[in-house]
């Protein structure tokens, strides 16, 4: 994506994700939020099946999740961005990015990512086609991306259909934070092992190291179908019912 592009994108949301450092907080360290965590039943529901129950930070950003289809454009498939619709957080410098994609493409897909203090972009590539459906990975370590701590990012995954025309781009994207964890939530962690790790994170309200810790249990362990339903929780849980089904229907049918 052309970085005026970009900067167009930038003009729209700055305001809604300018956010200071002092407003981020984890999840656990608040009183009293405004936000709904998820519903009384579901909580006891997950709670029941050992599913990680996500907890968002308080006074987080607006507008974390932008654009994608959900029933498919023009013959596009649909495309999301596994985020929830605030700034998500992490305590990793090079974490993982997680989209959708629920068939498969020949159009090439740009990622960008940006930052509101920076002239250019953080990161823009292209991954080239065939691109399988399911869910997609993008592991910035493999790009040499490190995020700052309590600097917001926007990425953005686009399908590029036309590169001559790219209004008719199908853009999908969300934002990232990275913040430091307190010792005490280090150690934490540090003693919970793999198996605990995604509720431990999501309980923190770390979203994309929530999300990153159940999709390692899938990938070691594919055919598990409780680790499935975990993550379709976590979906579900940020208001992405429709792509948690989806990928339940490709996990069961592997």
């Amino acid at each position: 994506m052309k970085y005026v592009k970009m900067a167009a994108w930038g003009a729209l949301g700055g305001l809604i994700l300018m956010i200071s450092s002092s407003s981020v907080a984890l999840g656990n360290q608040h009183g009293n939020s405004s936000r709904p965590v998820v519903e009384p039943q579901r909580q006891r529901l997950a709670a029941a099946a050992d599913t990680p129950v996500y907890v968002p930070p308080p006074r987080s950003a607006p507008g974390g999740r932008v654009g994608g289809s959900t029933r498919g454009i023009q013959m596009m498939p649909i495309l999301s961005a596994l985020v929830p619709d605030h700034t998500g957080l992490t305590a990793q410098e090079q974490p993982s990015l997680f989209w959708y994609l629920a068939g498969a493409t020949t159009y090439p897909v740009e990622l960008t990512i940006t930052e509101d203090r920076a002239i250019r972009p953080v990161l823009e590539t292209r991954i080239g086609p065939p691109i399988q459906p399911g869910i997609q990975r993008v592991r910035l370590a493999d790009y040499g991306v490190r995020l700052s701590l309590d600097v917001p990012y926007r990425w953005f995954v686009s399908l590029v259909v036309n590169p001559d025309s790219r209004s008719r781009d199908n853009v999908a994207g969300g934002t990232i934070q990275r913040i430091a964890l307190p010792k005490g939530h280090r150690a934490k962690l540090d003693g919970a092992g793999k198996t605990n790790a995604p509720s431990i994170y999501a309980e923190m309200g770390l979203w994309y190291d929530a999300f990153t810790a159940i999709s390692d249990l899938i990938d070691a362990t594919p055919n598990d179908p409780a680790l499935q339903q975990q993550r379709t929780s976590l979906l579900e849980q940020v208001g992405l019912r429709e792509i948690a089904e989806h990928d339940l229907r490709r996990g069961r049918a592997r």
